[in-house]
């Protein structure tokens, strides 16, 4: 008898574990969803001048007290949102979102009427919050508007840390928070601007990175933040150096990382275009081999680059200019007719497949930064926020695989033309 009691409980203790888990992970997808992104895999402008746009967002738990938020407002303007719910656990994580999701629901409104005012918004979402919070409670946000027309930076920061910024010559500039923690006893708020003409690269960032422990005699990581944005030319070069000098995450981490890159000021070393062919596919790979072989760069650098321009040239060829969708190709390998539909849809299109090879070099390093353009319809890189939920799956594995063997990979706007970054 109670034997039987004990395995009724332990049944009854599994059901409950799978119950909680279920709701953590519709909480964190819900998270996920409340977050947003308008540049995930893309760059900010076109043509020659643009904005390489990336974020760390790693939560210590499902819950997270912090969130974040990238809007595309217009050609020029771009906004970005920090939040940080002081505190731990469900609290801070609700006030968060719950901040998060009404930031997102007014800039929608204001990029619909085609009037966007940051005081405005500030305001607004200030006076909403503030009936939200509790006595005790107070939140740690940034919100930053860079205008690339003017080359001025807007900002409002309540108690996060320091802005970091770097000029075109490598001086380190940083800009503290001009507000107090938000609370609902606060009544008045500041925004303040900074010229931004020289600037290069900026990093906003919540303190959970730079309170945490390093393993370098147990100082924590505020100590190291200077020199590693500085040297580090992608936001990947700057979690390298991050999680090199961690032993252990102790809370949220959340930054953005953004670089200004100008193709006037690199070096093109090589540009060709390419037939919409499986013939070109393999000339292409052969030509683009040739070059690294010639830069003298170690092995590993130049297989990397190699196998990245593979996958994003072919992604250029089979979904860019001959326009077949993932169902369809899912559907011609379980056919076994994948080539032959290939080899027919070449024989009616002339578009072409360019790709521009750029040296840019910074005060520290060279990059190699490689420009695929095919004549396709594009996409909308948002659908990979959703395949990279999941890295098993089929779908998006190119781009995937691009993302792990690069310094950054980074979409235009309609998604036909891809670079990635390779350091040499």
């Amino acid at each position: 008898m109670q034997e039987k009691e004990n395995e009724q409980k332990l049944k009854e203790l599994e059901e409950k574990e799978r119950y909680t888990t279920y709701q953590e992970e519709l909480g964190f997808e819900k998270e996920l969803n409340i977050l947003r992104n308008d540049f995930y895999y893309q760059m900010g402008g076109e043509n020659d001048s643009f904005l390489l746009i990336d974020f760390l967002y790693q939560p210590l738990d499902v819950l997270s007290g912090d969130a974040y938020t990238s809007r595309r407002l217009d050609e020029y303007r771009t906004f970005y949102l920090i939040v940080d719910g002081m505190g731990k656990g469900l609290s801070a994580s609700l006030t968060s979102m719950i901040m998060t999701s009404f930031v997102n629901h007014i800039i929608d409104k204001m990029i619909q009427h085609d009037h966007f005012d940051l005081y405005l918004l500030v305001h607004e979402t200030f006076e909403y919050i503030k009936k939200i919070l509790l006595d005790e409670e107070a939140l740690a946000i940034d919100y930053i508007l860079i205008d690339r027309e003017h080359n001025e930076i807007y900002y409002s920061k309540f108690a996060m840390p320091v802005m970091l910024m770097q000029t075109q010559n490598g001086v380190l500039v940083k800009l503290k928070s001009n507000n107090p923690p938000m609370s609902k006893y606060l009544e008045e708020f500041k925004i303040s601007q900074y010229n931004i003409e020289n600037i290069e690269k900026f990093l906003f960032y919540s303190d959970g990175i730079v309170e945490n422990t390093t393993i370098c005699d147990g100082l924590p990581y505020s100590h190291f933040i200077e020199d590693d944005f500085s040297t580090s030319f992608t936001r990947k070069e700057l979690v390298d150096n991050i999680f090199t000098k961690l032993s252990i995450q102790e809370d949220d981490f959340t930054l953005a990382f953004i670089n200004r890159v100008d193709f006037n000021e690199g070096e093109i070393i090589a540009q060709k275009s390419f037939a919409t062919t499986l013939e070109a596919v393999d000339e292409a790979n052969e030509w683009y081999g040739a070059l690294w072989e010639g830069l003298c760069v170690k092995q590993k650098v130049a297989y990397q680059a190699g196998l990245v321009f593979t996958e994003l040239y072919m992604n250029a060829y089979e979904h860019g200019n001959l326009g077949i969708d993932s169902k369809r190709k899912h559907y011609y390998l379980q056919e076994d007719i994948y080539v032959d539909k290939l080899l027919e849809l070449e024989k009616g299109c002339d578009k072409k497949i360019n790709v521009v090879l750029t040296k840019i070099t910074n005060v520290n390093s060279t990059y190699i930064v490689t420009k695929i353009s095919d004549e396709g319809e594009g996409f909308n890189t948002q659908i990979l926020s959703k395949i990279f939920r999941n890295s098993q799956a089929f779908n998006g594995r190119g781009v995937f695989v691009s993302r792990k063997n690069s310094m950054g990979i980074y979409y235009n706007t309609k998604g036909n033309t891809v670079l990635f970054l390779s350091k040499i």
